[in-house]
């Protein structure tokens, strides 16, 4: 199991930093290799840079009333739950569709039943399973 990533290119969990303005407030943000490709294909999906995507993620979570206290962490949320729904068949990495066009009310339910089916299924194996 462990050959599937550690023999991975290993360039992909190099950190980066890249500079960028919110509001007019310089700052950078330090991601690995890995979460600036989606970021890249997010952006490139919706016709933007890449920047303009990290703003726009940045001023719909305030607006939103979320606490955004390490937004670097919600940034690679964002991303591992893009490639999750893409793996679980509630989106495709075609880039014809821009996400802001996507029902997003439908997945996020769809996304919710999943874990709660998941979660319910890992319980039960739980149960079921001793260690001695």
């Amino acid at each position: 199991m462990c050959q599937l990533f550690i023999s991975a290119d290993d360039s992909l969990w190099r950190s980066k930093t890249k500079s960028l303005r919110i509001q007019g407030v310089v700052t950078s943000i330090r991601l690995e290799v890995f979460f600036w490709d989606i970021l890249e294909e997010l952006s490139f999906r919706d016709q933007m840079t890449v920047n303009h995507l990290i703003t726009k993620l940045y001023l719909e979570s305030l607006d939103a009333d979320h606490d955004i206290g390490n937004f670097t962490s919600f940034l690679r949320v964002c991303c591992s739950r893009y490639l999750s729904l893409i793996a679980d068949g509630d989106l495709s990495r075609e880039t014809e569709l821009p996400l802001e066009k996507v029902d997003a009310k439908n997945i996020i339910e769809r996304e919710t039943l999943r874990k709660k089916q998941r979660s319910a299924l890992f319980n039960d194996s739980e149960k079921n399973t001793s260690v001695h």
